[in-house]
């Protein structure tokens, strides 16, 4: 079964950069985006700084995740970028109008949410890639909560 994007992710509205999975099984992704205008990234001119290859290759891991608890009947649960290492990029900016393929293998999952991807970015004279370290928490909703205060005595 194939959902949407926005089903897979736990972004809303102009904060979800990608268009679309295309592939997901027990080790891979595969997502593609057209370059737009008018996002909260482009520049001036609707291209996008390379930097943003790091979000977009996050939100295909993210789609992993999401698709894989859709698959077992669960919610979509908040994830977090702990970092990365060896990202490389050729470009400085991806042009508006280029389309962008992000594949993501996981070679690291334990059992306590951490995980490594390598991820690509592909598109016209463009090649980005990075690892990615990533972390999905058992109970996500600890730790956005502020601690509790303690009162002055």
């Amino acid at each position: 079964m194939t959902w949407p994007i926005a089903e897979l992710l736990p972004h809303a509205g102009d904060m979800i950069l990608v268009d679309e999975l295309l592939a997901c099984d027990e080790d891979n992704v595969e997502t593609r985006l057209v370059v737009r205008p008018g996002g909260p990234f482009n520049d001036v001119d609707g291209s996008l700084p390379a930097w943003v290859a790091l979000e977009l290759m996050a939100q295909s891991v993210a789609a992993y995740a999401g698709y894989h608890a859709r698959q077992a009947g669960q919610p979509v649960e908040l994830g977090f970028l702990l970092g990365t290492r060896k990202f490389d990029c050729n470009v400085e900016r991806f042009p508006a109008g280029s389309e962008l393929r992000i594949r993501g293998l996981r070679s690291l999952q334990d059992d306590n949410g951490m995980g490594v991807f390598e991820c690509h970015l592909d598109g016209p004279g463009i090649h980005a890639e990075a690892r990615l370290n990533v972390f999905r928490p058992p109970n996500p909703d600890g730790y956005l909560q502020e601690p509790a205060q303690d009162s002055p005595a």
